[in-house]
């Protein structure tokens, strides 16, 4: 890279709003912040990290013992609600019951997202694909769309989970990375919709986070190591759940229209456009590319036609008296 090409990356980071321009600040004492997924991982350590802040946390999660456990253990000014983000009906119950504790909800963080085992579109079981769906995508929808009148009452501040993954090559993890593209967009057109109301929006981005979620996928599983193999230094640096959480809440506190944890994703987020060309190109020819491929499908067919062995002995078995 030449001189000239390095002060033009300067002049571009500079002029992204995202890192040092905001739309004022957000006092969170005793305003009350509703996060989805807030039982474990980063949504646990963001309620805490909001509590501590001074503000009142409903913890919604779908497991409801996991989700009155962390409230419990919070204290004064948290509240546990049981609800599935895929659930439209149970959503909009859940914000209202949120309200109807609290009185108002100046905070929404539509955190709650799963991870499908590793496969390819051409191997890959539909129903999965739907569930991600469903929980990824239509549940931010469901956690947002019912909030929002009590968001622009108050002039609150909305905050969508996406990832890094939202930009970065999204083989054997296609539902995965499509759902936080989508993410990326509706929080994208929510910023500038909120504008005219005096409310405000944000998407956080996250790398590789050190959470239970990162070892089941990536480290626990044999194909789900050799794709994280693939990212290069520093892209592979792992973050705690406690600073990814720290990265959202002071977002919040900003008002920023984007957070992005850790930061050297940030290069490759704005360049985005331009390296994205090349690098499709590059792991369409790279062997150990090719290879994994390989083997991801081999590994989903053989689990396939074992299940189904299973299922057939299952019917096949004698019914007891």
């Amino acid at each position: 890279m030449s001189l000239t090409d390095l002060l033009s990356v300067r002049k571009l980071l500079a002029a992204v709003p995202s890192v040092s321009q905001s739309a004022g600040t957000l006092d969170l004492r005793g305003k009350v912040a509703l996060i989805t997924g807030a039982a474990t991982g980063i949504g646990r350590a963001l309620a805490e990290d909001l509590h501590e802040r001074g503000a009142r946390v409903a913890i919604l999660d779908i497991d409801a013992s996991a989700a009155e456990t962390a409230a419990r253990e919070l204290g004064e000014r948290a509240l546990a609600v049981a609800a599935d983000v895929a659930d439209r009906e149970t959503m909009r119950a859940a914000v209202e019951r949120v309200y109807a504790t609290f009185g108002r909800i100046d905070v929404v963080v539509a955190n709650a997202g799963v991870v499908p085992e590793p496969a390819t579109i051409a191997t890959m079981d539909p129903a999965v694909f739907d569930r991600v769906v469903a929980i990824n995508l239509i549940g931010v929808f469901n956690t947002v769309h019912p909030a929002l009148p009590h968001i622009i009452d108050v002039g609150g501040h909305v905050v969508v989970v996406s990832s890094a993954a939202a930009f970065a090559p999204g083989m054997a993890g296609s539902p995965y990375m499509t759902t936080k593209a989508a993410v990326e967009q509706f929080g994208r057109a929510l910023r500038v919709e909120l504008a005219a109301a005096g409310a405000t929006a944000g998407v956080a981005y996250f790398g590789i986070v050190d959470t239970a979620m990162t070892h089941d996928t990536l480290d626990d599983d044999e194909l789900g190591r050799a794709v994280g193999e693939l990212l290069p230094w520093p892209l592979s640096r792992r973050i705690s759940a406690r600073e990814a959480a720290a990265s959202v809440a002071e977002g919040i506190v900003r008002r920023a229209p984007r957070t992005m944890a850790p930061i050297q994703w940030e290069p490759y987020a704005l360049l985005r456009g331009a390296i994205n060309v090349v690098l499709d190109d590059r792991l369409t020819r790279d062997a150990r590319v090719a290879d994994l491929i390989r083997r991801v499908e081999q590994r989903v067919i053989a689990r396939r036609a074992a299940d189904d062995r299973s299922r057939e002995r299952a019917a096949s078995a004698p019914a007891v008296e």
